[in-house]
């Protein structure tokens, strides 16, 4: 199916730009922001994805405030045309400088939610390591994904309460990501291959003079199959890819979430940059899509459907498999090699299913403290 975009010089396949060049029902190309004061005081996330191979185009708002999480849904039949995959609902996504300056839009008056917000890089964009992971021969994820950090601007109306927001208090990240993995309805999947297992997590955070970034993925027995270690410095410098990572957390008793988090970026000369994480609260993922029993990525809700959610924050199930996945907002601490310091503010994304080395065991169980 040809569309406006087909004229443009950006094919990667010899098909059309609305086909994709794999006919894996996963196929997905998606857009994540977050935003958070430097206070602490208020947290926001925006996903928006387009999923071809499903015909399913879905998005969400979220935003802490008063004590709730408050989120609008977004999901609708996947528009025909690619330039149209950006404007769902009342959700908006605007490039109006590529890697440089993005806007975001909310207009659910309905649902006590209206937003104008600007994002303005503060860095290069970092491209992660390819995403390649199969269970026995079937392959669950095969994706690219970019993470850049920036600044917000802009207003959050809740209820006819409006926030401002400022470049210079309002820090944040965003990532884009597109390939495969899974997304939609639950599938009959065969014969099992394994205990149900997964182990992810993902902290860029922002400093006055710099930006760090980490991630890992681990199997139950902590071999890692996937990292990132990056530092961005706030002067313009490319960013540095660091040699490797490594981390120290402590779990929460009754939870999978951390009380404190350290990481380790080894940069190419075998010095050791250490981030220290100590989480104020957790926002529930959830609120996003991810892992939403409702509103899950790219499931089929309907021609156009936009509804909201309101839930208490903190919730009362932590271990429960809808609020398992949470980013948590952190205060941060940056160690340089010459012993200097910086405090900063990120956030950590975790995603704890099944055993893992750390102390995690079974697929939902708390962390039990040992005696």
């Amino acid at each position: 199916m040809l569309s406006g975009y087909d004229d443009y010089p950006i094919h990667q396949a010899s098909f059309p730009v609305s086909e994709t060049s794999s006919s894996d029902i996963n196929f997905y190309d998606r857009y994540f922001f977050n935003g958070y004061d430097r206070d602490g005081s208020t947290y926001f996330g925006v996903a928006m994805g387009l999923y071809p191979n499903r015909h399913v185009a879905d998005a969400a708002f979220s935003v802490i405030h008063d004590g709730e999480q408050i989120s609008v849904f977004t999901s609708q039949r996947a528009p025909a045309d690619r330039r149209d995959a950006t404007h769902l609902g009342p959700i908006r996504v605007e490039i109006e400088d590529p890697m440089c300056v993005i806007r975001v839009s909310v207009d659910s008056v309905e649902h006590g939610v209206r937003a104008e917000l600007t994002f303005t890089a503060r860095s290069a964009a970092v491209e992660e390591p390819h995403y390649w992971w199969r269970v026995g021969v079937r392959t669950i994820f095969d994706y690219t994904r970019f993470t850049q950090f920036g600044s917000w601007d802009g207003w959050i109306e809740i209820d006819g309460v409006r926030r401002e927001l400022s470049l210079a208090t309002v820090w944040g990240s965003r990532d884009r990501s597109w390939g495969i993995r899974p997304t939609g309805e639950s599938a009959p999947s065969g014969a099992p291959v394994g205990e149900p297992q997964f182990f992810w997590l993902w902290a860029p955070v922002n400093f006055p003079s710099l930006s760090t970034h980490f991630d890992v993925n681990e199997y139950g027995d902590g071999r890692r199959w996937h990292e990132v270690g990056v530092i961005v410095r706030a002067d313009g410098t490319p960013p540095e890819n660091m040699q490797r990572v490594d981390y120290r957390v402590e779990w929460r008793p009754g939870t999978r979430w951390a009380q404190r988090f350290e990481y380790d970026l080894v940069d190419s000369s075998n010095k050791v940059h250490t981030v220290t994480l100590r989480p104020r609260y957790e926002f529930q993922m959830c609120g996003l899509g991810y892992g939403h029993p409702e509103f899950g990525h790219g499931m089929w809700r309907g021609e156009s459907i936009v509804t909201s959610e309101r839930i208490a924050l903190p919730v009362t199930t932590p271990c429960s498999r809808q609020h398992i996945h949470v980013q948590a907002v952190c205060d941060a601490t940056y160690l340089a090699p010459d012993g200097s310091t910086e405090q900063g503010l990120g956030i950590l994304e975790q995603l704890g299913i099944g055993n893992h080395p750390t102390g995690l065991s079974g697929i939902f169980d708390p962390f039990v403290q040992q005696r």
